[in-house]
């Protein structure tokens, strides 16, 4: 069979460090495609832009009247009972709003109560800059 018949002592790394590079180039191209969230026109203001937090809840209400969190769709009508159930949400009890400023003024409002009954107390709107100076 070939060789002495003595176990080799030394461990090869070069198909790891293969399949490490493979899945840091796999990474490195989806990331961005991650982070590109549900597309509303967000509302423009001259107010001051506040920080924003990776790990804050995100409420997005597209120009459809789709809500969604995060990157999930949710049904309006089980809304209430998830965002209830969301532990992360019942522990910070914050979230950010993105509303599409061509929605109706009273369908952001009853999303509002809804959030203000599943328990935030600390609720962010967020919007844009205002292009004109």
């Amino acid at each position: 069979m070939g060789g002495s018949g003595r176990m080799m002592g030394e461990i090869n790394v070069t198909p790891m460090v293969d399949v490490m590079l493979v899945l840091l180039i796999i990474f490195m191209v989806t990331a961005p495609l991650i982070q590109q969230g549900v597309a509303v026109k967000l509302p423009q203001t001259k107010s001051q832009t506040l920080e924003a937090r990776e790990d804050r809840m995100v409420i997005t209400l597209s120009k459809e009247k789709r809500v969604f969190v995060g990157e999930t769709e949710v049904p309006y009508a089980r809304l209430r009972a998830m965002l209830a159930g969301n532990l992360k949400l019942q522990r910070d009890k914050e979230a950010y709003l993105h509303a599409d400023r061509d929605l109706p003024y009273g369908f952001v409002v009853d999303i509002m109560g809804v959030l203000k009954d599943a328990g935030v107390e600390n609720m962010g709107l967020v919007t844009e800059p205002t292009t004109q100076p």
